[in-house]
C-alpha cells in the first residue's frame, strides 16, 4: 500500500473530521465544545488552503493524519508568523506519522517566507511537547487556567520554532496554492512520507 504525503482536498473532510472528532469530545487537546461536522470542516478546508499549506498522510485509501498552518494575530506586523497544529489517527501513534507531516509543513512555511511557528498544547501532554521539541521547538511560556473543559480550568504551554534567521523578511508570504505547485515539494513530500515506518496492517 502506498504512503504519501500530499496536500488536501475537499473530498479528505471526511478522514479529517473522522480524526479530529475525538480531540474534542474525549480530551482537552481542543479547545472546541463540539466536533464540527463534515461541512465545518470541507468549509475550514476552503477558507485556509490558499493562504496556508494544508497536508495528509494517505496510506491510501486511508488518510491517518493531517498538519496544517492557520493564522498567528490578524495586524499586518503578525504576518511573516503562523500557528501550526497536527493530528494523527490513534492507530498510526508512534510510527513518525506526526514528525513527517509537521517535517514537510515546516518546509512549504519556509519556502513561503514564513519567520515564526507557534504551537500551543493543552498540558500535560509529554507526548506532544516531546515532539515539538524534538523537532526544534522552544518553550515560551505557560498560559495557566487559561480554558474551562471537562469540568476542570487547563493550561495551555506555548512553543516556538524560529523557521528562518533573516534579519528581516524578503517579501509578503506567498500563497501556499503556488508555492505547493514546485516540483521540489512533491519530491520533498515523498522523502517525507517514506520515513513513516511501523504502519499496521
Amino acid at each position: 500500500m502506498e504512503k504519501r504525503i500530499r496536500s488536501v482536498d475537499v473530498s479528505d473532510a471526511r478522514a479529517v473530521q473522522e480524526i479530529y472528532a475525538p480531540f474534542v469530545t474525549d480530551s482537552a487537546t481542543s479547545f472546541e465544545a463540539v466536533a464540527p461536522d463534515r461541512a465545518e470542516i470541507e468549509r475550514r478546508i476552503k477558507a485556509g488552503r490558499d493562504q496556508y499549506p494544508w497536508l495528509v498522510f494517505e496510506r491510501e485509501p486511508e488518510v491517518l493524519g493531517y498538519a496544517y498552518g492557520s493564522t498567528h494575530r490578524t495586524r499586518h506586523a503578525y504576518q511573516w508568523s503562523v500557528e501550526v497544529s497536527v493530528y494523527v489517527h490513534p492507530r498510526a501513534h508512534r510510527c513518525g506519522v506526526g514528525r513527517a507531516l509537521y517535517t514537510a509543513l515546516f518546509d512549504v512555511l519556509r519556502r513561503q517566507g514564513y519567520m515564526n511557528a507557534y504551537a500551543g498544547i493543552t498540558l500535560p501532554n509529554p507526548g506532544s511537547v516531546g515532539l515539538h521539541e524534538s523537532l526544534g521547538f522552544l518553550p515560551i511560556g505557560v498560559f495557566e487556567r487559561v480554558g474551562f473543559k471537562l469540568d476542570s480550568w487547563q493550561d495551555v504551554a506555548w512553543l516556538h520554532l524560529r523557521l528562518s534567521d533573516d534579519r528581516r523578511p524578503l517579501h509578503d508570504p506567498l500563497p501556499a496554492v503556488g508555492v505547493l505547485q514546485d516540483p521540489g515539494v512533491t519530491a520533498m513530500f515523498a522523502v517525507c512520507a517514506d520515513s513513516v515506518y511501523g504502519l499496521p496492517v
